[in-house]
């Protein structure tokens, strides 16, 4: 009895532990907390760099000295207790379950996430040690911006797409350098007689190269000999493309980020119907090239009771009430489908779905799956099977269209 007294305490520890975690890394979808927890840190991060850079206009910086430093201070001890707390729950992400609790503090404290979230904290901290004003550590302190990249899942794409084109990247910019160096050597050769005192050295004529070659073209440093202008107009030429060629690589590798993060998510939301839980992987990408997207307004009815059935959903964001006769309305959501039966045989509704919130939809048409069933019979086969041994028990199914 005293082992299991002294247990307790460190079961709720545990069971407070994981609460953190989940909503610190929003682990459950549809936590509200965690949800609101999210929103309320983008507000804070938002409103200090909206402070910092206020502060700076002298004027506010008079008037408001109280208010912007009572929000430093709040700002401070909230993401000094979100930097403690991520670094208490450190050990409950999959990577790091099975390191040493010394390996995951040392991985955790490195990583840039955390490096950022050390910075946003920092500059306060190094005023109570050094006797330094506040403002020195500006540039700091606009580092908290970057801490949006921690609950925007674009921002995250985009790093991912650049990390993963960073050899191409790195291309370009070695590229761009020894443009830049070839360019400022021709004009040194040509402009040095004519202008001595501007491309007298190649360094001085470097400069020149950076704002023709980037598009820049500040017009204090410009060519005066004719072959001068032609090269100069060659290299402003040239400039265009190497300022076109990263954007493109980063902007194709965006998308497919995007691509492939929304395939993935339908392929799990598509492979969680029983109907095509036994399809391979080229039969669900097949099937999601029909899928068309619909996206209902808070109200909106999807499907109504009595009337033919035609169409599949699948829920990619959003909830949808379902309201059935003689049983209770039941809300699903995110990952969720319903009107499977009705891309098998046509069925008259039995349910009425209504979108609670801004709903995106997933739609499948009976008319397509049978198309796609034709052009691959393997396909069809594969469906048929499964439609025989049954889909959802009744108990489970959203729109109660199973009736034997």
């Amino acid at each position: 009895m005293i082992g299991r007294a002294r247990a307790l305490p460190f079961q709720r520890i545990a069971r407070v532990r994981k609460r953190i975690y989940e909503i610190l890394e929003q682990a459950m979808p549809d936590d509200r907390v965690s949800r609101v927890t999210h929103a309320a840190l983008v507000v804070l991060t938002l409103s200090s760099v909206a402070s910092v850079v206020f502060e700076s206009v002298p004027y506010y910086a008079e008037h408001y000295e109280p208010l912007f430093l009572s929000l430093e201070l709040l700002t401070v001890v909230l993401f000094t207790l979100e930097y403690a707390f991520r670094l208490w729950v450190a050990p409950l992400h999959p990577p790091y379950r099975r390191l040493k609790m010394w390996r995951v503090v040392a991985r955790h404290v490195f990583s840039l996430p955390a490096l950022i979230d050390l910075l946003t904290i920092l500059p306060f901290y190094l005023t109570l040690i050094m006797p330094t004003d506040l403002r020195a550590f500006i540039i700091f302190r606009i580092f908290r911006f970057l801490k949006l990249a921690r609950y925007s899942p674009g921002i995250r794409s985009l790093y991912e797409a650049i990390l993963q084109e960073k050899r191409a990247l790195l291309a370009c910019l070695i590229i761009l350098a020894s443009l830049v160096l070839v360019a400022a050597s021709v004009m040194h050769l040509i402009e040095h007689d004519a202008q001595p005192e501007k491309f007298g050295t190649i360094p001085e004529a470097m400069w020149w190269a950076v704002v023709t070659l980037t598009t820049v073209g500040y017009g204090d440093v410009v060519p005066v000999t004719a072959l001068g202008k032609v090269v100069a107009g060659l290299v402003a030429i040239m400039g265009l493309g190497m300022l076109a060629l990263p954007v493109g690589i980063v902007a194709t590798s965006f998308t497919e980020v995007i691509h492939r993060r929304d395939f993935v998510v339908t392929w799990g939301i598509i492979s969680r119907v029983p109907l095509f839980r036994d399809l391979d992987a080229d039969d669900v990408a097949q099937i999601m090239r029909f899928l068309r997207s619909h996206t209902a307004v808070p109200g909106e009815i999807v499907v109504r009771r009595g009337e033919l059935g035609h169409s599949m959903y699948f829920i990619a964001s959003g909830q949808i009430e379902l309201e059935r006769p003689k049983h209770p309305s039941a809300v699903i959501g995110e990952g969720d489908f319903f009107g499977e039966l009705a891309v098998l045989k046509p069925t008259r509704r039995t349910t009425t779905a209504r979108a609670l919130v801004r709903t995106d939809l997933l739609m499948l048409d009976a008319s397509d799956l049978r198309r796609l069933m034709a052009e691959r019979p393997e396909l069809g086969r594969r469906v048929e099977d499964a439609s025989r041994r049954g889909t959802r028990p009744l108990a489970d199914d959203s729109t109660g269209e199973q009736e034997h």
